[in-house]
C-alpha cells in the first residue's frame, strides 16, 4: 500500500462543511430543477444530464453536476470508479484490501491516498469532496465521514454500496445482477452511464465462457476466508458462492445461510473437500492459512491439503463487486492448472 499524501490545505469552504457536518443533521435539500434518477436496479436513459439522483440503502442523493472531486472509502468502491475510467474525477481514495489489479494500477497511482485505512473528518474534508462513495456502511458514521444525511446538509452527496447498507433488510441480493446495478448508478453519478453498459456486456461474455469451461465440474470447494478456533467460511450466498457457481463446481458449505459464517474444523474435515480455496487478504493472507492447515496435527490430513489442492484468491474478488468476474475466471484457472480429473 503507498502511503497516504495529503498536500491539500483546509480552505475556508473546508472549514465550514466540517462544522456543518460535525453539527447538522437533516435529509437532503430538494432542487426545483427536472432529475434523472438512478436507484439501485434502473438505470435513466438521460442519466447523463445533471442533476441526477442515486439511490441505495434507502438513502437517495442529488448531484447538481458531475463530480469533479469525489473520494472514494474503500477499496471495492475505488475499483468501480477505475473501472469506468473517472479517475480524473477523483480528489482522494482510501482503504486497500489488497492489491489493485495491474490493469488499473497507473490510474489508481494517478489519484491521491488521502488515508491507509479511514481517514479522520478533517482529512477528509481537506480534499473538499464534491461527492463520497463508500463500499460499507462503516464509512459514514461519525468516526469517518458522518452520517450520509450529515453530508447531504453539507452539500456533498454520498452513494453507499447496496451491499455495505447497515440495516440488512435493505441489502441487494448477491448477484452479477446487482454488481452491475451498482456499476450503473455510479457511472450515472459521473456521468458515464455508457460505460457501464460496456462492464456488463464484457462481464456477462466473459460468465458465459466460463459457463461453457465448466472448469469446475465434479470439484467439490471449501473456501476458507480467516480463522483459527473456527473457519470463516464463504457459504451458500455471496461472493464466493457466485463465483464458484461460475465455473460449474459445488461448495461444501452452499447448504449455510448467509455469504459467510463460522464452521467447526470438524465440519471441515466430514466435508473432505477436493480443493481449498485460499482467500488472500493483508489481514488474513492465503499463505498463512495454507501454512496453518498444512501443520495442523489433524487438518493436514485432510486429502486436499496432503496433495496440495490449493487455490487462492485475493479477497476483492471473493466480494460482490466490480472484480467478482476476475475472481472466477482467476478461480477456474487455477482449478484447471490443477488438473483434478
Amino acid at each position: 500500500m503507498r502511503a497516504p499524501r495529503v498536500g491539500l490545505v483546509l480552505s475556508a469552504l473546508s472549514v465550514s462543511l466540517l462544522v456543518a457536518v460535525s453539527g447538522c443533521a437533516g435529509a437532503p435539500a430538494s432542487s426545483p430543477a427536472p432529475t434523472a434518477s438512478a436507484s439501485i436496479g434502473a438505470t435513466s436513459p438521460e442519466a447523463a444530464a445533471f442533476p441526477v439522483d442515486v439511490t441505495s440503502c434507502g438513502f437517495t442523493a442529488t448531484l447538481p453536476a458531475a463530480p469533479s472531486r469525489a473520494v472514494t472509502l474503500n477499496q471495492a468502491a475505488t475499483e468501480v470508479a477505475l473501472a469506468l475510467g473517472v479517475e480524473g474525477q477523483l480528489a482522494g481514495t482510501a482503504y486497500l484490501d489488497d492489491a489493485v489489479p495491474e490493469k488499473w494500477q497507473a490510474a489508481y497511482e494517478s489519484v491521491p491516498v488521502i488515508s491507509e485505512k479511514y481517514p479522520d473528518r478533517e482529512t477528509l474534508l481537506a480534499a473538499e469532496p464534491d461527492f463520497l462513495y463508500a463500499a460499507f456502511g462503516s464509512a459514514f458514521t461519525a468516526e469517518v465521514a458522518g452520517t450520509q444525511e450529515e453530508l447531504a446538509t453539507a452539500g456533498i452527496p454520498s452513494l453507499l454500496s447496496p451491499f455495505g447498507c447497515t440495516d440488512k433488510a435493505l441489502r441487494a441480493p448477491s448477484s452479477f445482477e446487482s454488481v452491475w446495478d451498482e456499476i450503473d448508478s455510479v457511472a450515472t453519478a459521473f456521468g458515464v452511464p455508457e460505460r457501464a453498459a460496456k462492464v456488463r456486456e464484457e462481464q456477462q461474455a466473459t460468465l458465459g465462457q466460463l459457463n461453457d469451461q465448466a472448469a469446475g465440474k465434479d470439484v467439490r470447494i471449501f473456501w476458507f476466508d480467516s480463522g483459527d478456533k473456527a473457519a470463516f467460511a464463504g457459504v451458500g450466498s455471496g461472493g464466493p458462492q457466485l463465483v464458484i457457481s461460475a465455473v460449474g463446481a459445488t461448495n461444501v458449505f452452499a447448504d449455510i445461510e448467509g455469504s459467510w459464517a463460522d464452521v467447526s474444523w470438524e465440519q471441515v474435515l466430514a466435508s473432505d473437500p477436493d480443493v481449498i480455496v485460499l482467500a488472500d487478504a493483508s489481514w488474513s493472507t492465503a499463505a498463512a492459512k495454507r501454512e496453518q492447515l498444512e501443520n495442523d496435527p489433524v487438518l493436514k490430513d485432510l486429502a486436499a491439503v496432503k496433495a496440495g489442492n490449493f487455490v487462492t484468491i485475493p479477497f476483492s474478488e471473493s466480494t460482490p463487486g466490480i472484480r467478482l468476474v476476475d475472481g472466477a475466471s482467476h478461480l477456474a484457472e487455477q482449478l484447471t492448472a490443477l488438473n483434478l480429473s
